[in-house]
């Protein structure tokens, strides 16, 4: 797998996880390990400072392992097959709506840019016209 597809991998993971965090069958020891486990992420003191070059994240991302496998074993299986097909679609519906933009908006970029470059030698002939 590419970078790029591990890291689709990770942020559909992270919307699951996302998901499962506001699921109203979750308990709320599940959400206090959620809670610790991205604040730790998100704090200014840490055990390892993340401006130590490769080292640095590493307690970041053993944080991050632990409190995932954690939050996985206390939710209930089924609110998990949910919140992940919740996430899949709001990953296709993402994927239209880029599409669709796409679609539109490389269009639009072209004309703009052919009417800028337009104005702009229009613009540069008729000085250099007025000037001679």
């Amino acid at each position: 797998m590419g970078l790029r597809q591990q890291a689709q991998q990770l942020h559909k993971e992270a919307h699951v996880f996302y998901l499962a965090f506001k699921h109203p069958r979750v308990h709320w020891y599940a959400r206090l390990v959620a809670i610790c486990a991205a604040s730790y992420l998100l704090s200014p003191i840490q055990l390892i400072p993340n401006f130590i070059p490769g080292i640095g994240f590493l307690d970041d991302l053993l944080v991050l392992f632990l409190g995932a496998k954690l939050l996985r074993k206390i939710t209930p299986p089924d609110v998990w097959t949910e919140c992940r097909e919740l996430a899949e679609k709001a990953k296709l519906r993402r994927s239209e709506e880029i599409g669709w933009a796409a679609a539109v908006g490389v269009p639009v970029a072209v004309v703009a840019l052919w009417l800028l470059v337009g104005l702009a030698g229009s613009a540069l002939i008729a000085a250099y016209i007025h000037h001679h």
